[in-house]
């Protein structure tokens, strides 16, 4: 029986406001009318008046009803800083057809929530590839790595299922979808970073307002006209939060560094570099010394105490391939840098080793001819990457305090963390236990060897049935 209410239901969805903008390259920008009689600037200027007065809400909340949520802001004036009214209200943007590139830009921000599209769960077949120099050779080296995909995804499949059989206890659905997560893993390797992906990207209004000010100097120019159409809607959205109101000491500033500094190249040191150097160590151990028994006593799945953060921070620096950094950089509790794809430290070998006898040598020479050709395009290093695929090793560099590099340690070496990642994720527990397991830290790390595991079949959001 259809509810009463239904229609009036529906037709309420369908009143709401949603702002949306398209992108040049075809994909979009939405942000979200949720429906709330009490917006986002709304409630964070009664939070801001109420922090003036000690009347009450419902006084503030008499004024909202009687001058209407789009009247209320311009009714007052703010005579200090507005990013810490912009921290009490919030928003999500939606964010389509853009680069995996474009996607690391936006999540490159240290108070980022949201969520990605998975390379597991996405149609290569059909999907988009960003192109920039739109020239033959350009589009024909992306729909070269999409033959390749696909003609390795395939045959990928039917070799899995023979080297990791079914088990008798084991489920035929969630065994196939294992089956295919692990020809995932592997195949993305050969995917150009030039893939397009949708993201959501849930945020306090002043953090978007901070992130963007750097995202509109960002050296990829579809990064730029990103941030500018996000902008734009936001200041239809949000009028009062949002002016459009650029500094131009601030505007130069911010260009300069970001197209000199924004990407992280590596030095000479990485050409030789293996396995994960522990690179700086400033844990102050004095300071770190009383407190052995919250070291010793932590249980498993417990967090260490935030405060410990102040003994100090260390620097990890190693070699991993861009699809297990862009895993990793969902870590945002500590400082990594964004690392620029490059060729030349290579594939990933677990790629090419994961791959059947039969095609291994196919795909290497094909890698060798892409390689060649993308290096002949006529563009900048930024831009090249859209062309280069993800399964290439980069510099990176991990900052962070003994909470959050324990937590993540923990967390990235189980048995469902991608292979490349869970041995780097492994080799930091080691480094370290090396350095303070003389102070009482004790690590639960999974340091068993990289399996088939039927797990990964289960991470999947499906409807109920």
């Amino acid at each position: 029986m259809v509810h009463p209410r239904a229609h009036l239901r529906h037709m309420n969805l369908e009143s709401l406001k949603h702002v949306r903008r398209l992108l040049p390259n075809g994909g979009k920008v939405v942000v979200i009318d949720t429906g709330a009689l009490i917006g986002p600037e709304a409630e964070a200027m009664i939070q801001a008046l109420h922090s003036r007065s000690i009347g009450g809400v419902d006084a503030h909340l008499v004024k909202l009803a009687k001058s209407g949520a789009e009247k209320f802001m311009s009714l007052f004036y703010v005579g200090y800083g507005h990013k810490s009214i912009g921290d009490c209200g919030s928003t999500t943007i939606f964010i389509e057809g853009v680069s995996i590139l474009a996607a690391k830009a936006i999540q490159d921000y240290r108070l980022y929530n949201g969520q990605e599209a998975s390379t597991r769960y996405i149609d290569f077949a059909q999907q988009v590839f960003i192109d920039p120099l739109a020239t033959s050779e350009s589009r024909d080296i992306l729909e070269s790595w999409r033959t390749l995909y696909l003609k390795g995804l395939e045959r990928l499949k039917g070799v899995l299922r023979e080297r990791h059989a079914m088990q008798a206890d084991e489920d035929e659905t969630k065994y196939a979808k294992a089956i295919n997560a692990r020809a995932f893993d592997i195949m993305r390797g050969f995917l150009p970073a030039g893939a397009s992906t949708n993201l959501a990207w849930h945020t306090e209004l002043r953090h978007a307002s901070d992130h963007l000010m750097t995202l509109r100097h960002h050296p990829l120019n579809e990064v730029r006209l990103i941030a500018q159409v996000i902008e734009e809607a936001l200041m239809e959205r949000f009028p009062s939060s949002f002016s459009g109101k650029h500094y131009p000491a601030t505007e130069d500033y911010n260009e300069s560094w970001m197209g000199r500094d924004y990407y992280f190249r590596g030095d000479d040191s990485y050409r030789n570099l293996e396995g994960v150097a522990l690179s700086a160590d400033g844990i102050w151990r004095e300071t770190l010394k009383p407190y052995r028994a919250i070291l010793e006593t932590r249980p498993m799945k417990t967090e260490l105490p935030k405060f410990l953060g102040q003994c100090g921070t260390m620097m990890f620096e190693f070699l991993l391939d861009f699809g297990s950094f862009r895993d990793l950089q969902r870590q945002r509790s500590v400082v990594q840098r964004m690392p620029l794809i490059a060729p030349e430290h290579g594939i990933g070998q677990w790629y090419l080793q994961h791959l059947p006898d039969d095609l291994r040598g196919e795909i290497a020479s094909e890698m060798t001819r892409q390689l060649a050709r993308i290096e002949t395009l006529h563009t900048d290093d930024e831009t090249r990457q859209y062309y280069l695929p993800m399964g290439l090793m980069v510099p990176c560099r991990l900052t962070g305090d003994l909470p959050a590099v324990v937590y993540i340690v923990e967390l990235r070496s189980g048995i469902s963390v991608h292979p490349t990642l869970r041995t780097v994720a492994q080799q930091m527990g080691a480094l370290l236990l090396s350095e303070f397991a003389d102070f009482g830290l004790k690590l639960y790390l999974d340091m068993s060897e990289d399996r088939f595991n039927v797990q990964r079949g289960l991470h999947d959001i499906v409807e109920r049935t």
